[in-house]
């Protein structure tokens, strides 16, 4: 049972990462017969409910793309190793 939970959380994430599909639609595509059985679920496996895992994703993949993109390619490097 524990296999299957995680590998619905694991779906869910790369559908909130990868594409624009609600949370509702989300948890029945991975199996979840509710949005509020699913956001438990992810949230006891990922530490947050999904739709703040995703903001936190979003802004994440903001970041990183505005440090690549900085006038300096190796200092944002730098900084990335120093950070991770």
């Amino acid at each position: 049972m524990r296999y299957l939970a995680g590998w619905r959380v694991q779906m869910a994430k790369q559908m909130l990462r990868d594409g624009d599909f609600s949370i509702a639609d989300i948890a029945v595509r991975v199996g979840y017969e509710s949005e509020a059985a699913f956001n438990r679920a992810f949230k006891r496996s990922a530490g947050s409910p999904p739709a703040a895992w995703r903001k936190g994703v979003a802004s994440a993949l903001v970041s990183a793309a505005a440090l690549l993109l900085s006038t300096e390619p190796w200092t944002a490097l730098r900084i990335a190793a120093l950070s991770g």
